[in-house]
């Protein structure tokens, strides 16, 4: 018979304690270090759902309310044609703002303006505008002022005095809308003044760190040469905006076209006109990197396709309006320097 050994009672007890203590510091760690994860997780989720920034840009409107198609522009169908682009922008569940790049009507009558207001209240999102060639006369009723005016009273996110001014969207974004438009002679060029190149170098220096998106008519690189409808100072304007090393994308309008171009840091967008073939605009995604910005564009063309193939009948080619891929789609990339 194999004698039993003896069990020290006390010593099991104090390896019991070792053990129970051993195992509560260690839960301890691994819920610290849970805890530690799901915050920095939350974070990183946080931080990137704020890098993102989704915009509309939609350009030429023309709109009237009761006209007849000229030989260029559906202009008696721009009503359904704005509708159908509030639909469609109105179908993404989140779109942080709308902006309209001029010529938002076709004549400067303070009843177009009020007719083209009732639309674009429907949009889901945040809605601003630039000046267009289009939208105030000289010597007319439907002056900067009066224009402005009418908008503030109909769009409380727009409380803007004058016709260029900035705000910021998202934080690291800051949204700079300049008037381009030539206020003293009829004319389709433009020009931006002494005064809001001041205004604007002000801007640029206090956003430095941001990713600048700016808004405006007439366009600093034309998407196709035209003498009569170019910016008359865009050299200086392209100089000064290529000066600056933060990620920087400017939205045009005017020329009724798609034509995107990259300068360095700088990305020049031209856009088309929704009043004329190819009837488009443009969904714009923006990811804030810490490396890089990255500028992911989706064409979005009217689902009117028969007011479209009309418009197409009208025009030379096609083509010169419509851009290539690389202007409908596509995914830029700015390095961060």
């Amino acid at each position: 018979m194999v004698p039993r050994k003896r069990i020290n009672k006390k010593a099991a007890k104090g390896k019991e304690k070792k053990d129970s203590f051993a195992k509560k510091v260690f839960n301890t760690i691994i819920t610290i270090a849970l805890t530690a994860g799901m915050l920095w997780g939350l974070q990183a989720y946080s931080g990137n759902s704020n890098a993102v920034l989704r915009f509309a840009q939609v350009s030429d409107v023309h709109f009237m309310k009761d006209a007849p198609n000229t030989t260029f522009k559906m202009i008696g169908e721009s009503p359904r044609l704005l509708d159908d682009a509030i639909n469609q922008i109105n179908e993404y569940s989140h779109m942080d703002f709308v902006m309209f790049t001029g010529d938002q009507i076709d004549k400067s009558y303070d009843q177009e303006l009020k007719a083209f207001l009732p639309h674009v209240q429907n949009l889901n999102a945040p809605w601003y505008v630039a000046f267009g060639n289009h939208d105030r006369c000289i010597g007319g009723f439907l002056t900067t002022s009066v224009y402005l005016n009418i908008i503030n009273q109909a769009n409380p996110e727009f409380k803007f005095k004058k016709a260029y001014y900035s705000f910021v969207p998202k934080k690291n974004y800051k949204v700079i809308v300049l008037d381009n438009i030539i206020q003293d002679e009829i004319t389709s060029n433009g020009r931006i003044d002494d005064e809001q190149l001041k205004w604007l170098r002000k801007e640029l220096d206090s956003s430095r760190n941001d990713v600048v998106l700016i808004f405006m008519h007439v366009p600093v690189v034309e998407p196709f040469a035209s003498p009569n409808h170019r910016m008359r100072n865009a050299e200086t304007l392209k100089y000064l905006l290529e000066s600056y090393k933060n990620p920087i994308a400017v939205f045009q309008g005017h020329y009724h076209a798609a034509k995107i171009t990259q300068h360095n840091n700088v990305l020049y967008v031209s856009s088309p006109a929704l009043v004329s073939y190819p009837n488009a605009f443009r969904v714009v995604n923006v990811s804030n990197h810490k490396d890089k910005v990255v500028f992911d564009f989706e064409w979005k063309e009217t689902r009117e396709t028969t007011i479209q193939k009309m418009a197409k009948i009208l025009v030379f080619s096609g083509s010169i309006y419509a851009g290539e891929d690389r202007d409908q789609f596509g995914i830029y990339e700015i390095k961060k320097r």
